[in-house]
């Protein structure tokens, strides 16, 4: 099964996709390198831009169910160049790793699916898609999002969805993601009376409010998670004053949180519950609420078996199946009906200075890609 893949060309597609500096929502010519190498591998070029945004749909194949590849060519901003011990956009192989920013998350995965599809024009009895967007590290509004209705459209339905999210945590395959919590942030802002602190009577102090709230916040227990996901959790990420004078007490306070939840509480339910706490400590506090992504999970089926099936006959080790880590563009396709599993490579640096990935990883992860796809194509296997 491994024969056609080119280790050496997926990590050559991988740095020419880092070289390329793309930012959110830039894409940077990402996609087009993309569409060059799989319109040489047969498959139809679709393109569907939103705005800003670049969106790739690649379709190989007439009849069979769908197995449909989602990836994004946008990185998020490397920070300070002089940080990094290699230029974030120049590719560099150093002990056995390859730096660059976007490197994990998640060029050598869109290089690998590449290289996979390339490889695996004798897979008959299957229709291969991939889609892409530059628009999943941003707002995620123009991407997946916006077009995921009219890819299950055009493929007249989605069987199997694989997305190379950076799932891995110690070593390529150890775990895959098989759902996502939800998302829900808020910003609490409560107005009180600036004055000296000297004078406290003359004043009204909404800090004074605002944290014991947010001690409450900090402490609840939402609920108890279910069998796929672990409790729902609640982190407090900054809380602001309207004055930076040690001696003045501010007018108005504010602080945003953001809870990641699991299906056993609804975001409207989290909403009323935190409004209630608000109500209590600091009447007539507002709250600004975005909810960003609903949880998900997919039920085991044909695309688990085989890519745990490929994982364990590669590695000697069966993945671990979780529902942990943000959200990922999986969630605009799970609800369109098909099976959504995620694995990619190990995600220790994503996001950080010096992001890289392991050189070997990047052979493997095609090599398993192709095995995944032969697997699928093989009579027999079906949605469940």
């Amino acid at each position: 099964m491994d024969a056609r893949v080119s280790t050496q060309q997926a990590i050559a597609l991988t740095e020419a996709l880092i070289a390329r500096a793309s930012v959110t929502p830039d894409d940077a010519g990402c996609q087009t390198l993309v569409a060059e190498h799989l319109a040489a591998a047969g498959f139809a070029i679709d393109w569907l831009p939103r705005g800003p945004v670049s969106n790739l749909l690649a379709t190989r194949g007439q009849d069979g169910p769908v197995l449909l590849f989602v990836g994004h060519t946008d990185v998020v901003p490397p920070g300070p160049a002089d940080a990094w011990s290699s230029p974030p956009f120049e590719p560099t192989r150093r002990d056995d790793q390859l730096y660059g920013r976007g490197s994990a998350d998640m060029k050598a995965s869109v290089a690998a699916f590449v290289t996979a599809c390339e490889a695996a024009t004798a897979a008959t009895g299957l229709r291969i898609a991939v889609a892409l967007t530059s628009d999943e590290e941003g707002p995620a509004q123009e991407g997946i999002r916006a077009i995921a209705p009219l890819i299950a459209e055009r493929l007249g339905g989605i069987d199997w969805c694989l997305v190379g999210e950076p799932s891995s945590q110690n070593q390529l395959g150890d775990t895959i993601r098989v759902g996502r919590r939800g998302s829900l942030s808020g910003e609490i802002a409560i107005t009180g009376r600036q004055g000296h602190v000297a004078y406290p009577a003359q004043a009204d102090n909404p800090l004074h409010r605002l944290m014991p709230l947010m001690a409450e916040l900090a402490v609840t227990r939402w609920d108890d998670g279910t069998r796929e996901f672990p409790p729902t959790g609640l982190q407090i990420t900054g809380v602001d004053a309207a004055t930076d004078a040690i001696n003045v007490i501010p007018g108005h306070a504010s602080a945003r949180f953001n809870l990641r939840y699991s299906p056993a509480s609804t975001a409207e339910d989290l909403q009323q519950r935190i409004q209630a706490m608000a109500d209590a400590h600091a009447p007539g506090a507002t709250i600004d609420w975005k909810h960003s992504a609903q949880p998900f999970a997919s039920e085991p089926g044909a695309l688990r078996r085989a890519i745990e099936a490929v994982i364990t006959r590669r590695r000697g080790v069966a993945p671990r199946a979780d529902t942990a880590g943000g959200t990922s563009d999986g969630r605009f396709i799970a609800p369109l009906g098909a099976e959504v599993v995620e694995f990619g490579p190990v995600n220790q640096s994503i996001h950080q200075v010096d992001e890289h990935v392991a050189l070997d990883a990047i052979g493997q992860l095609a090599r398993d890609y192709a095995e995944i796809i032969q697997r699928l194509a093989q009579p027999g296997p079906r949605q469940d």
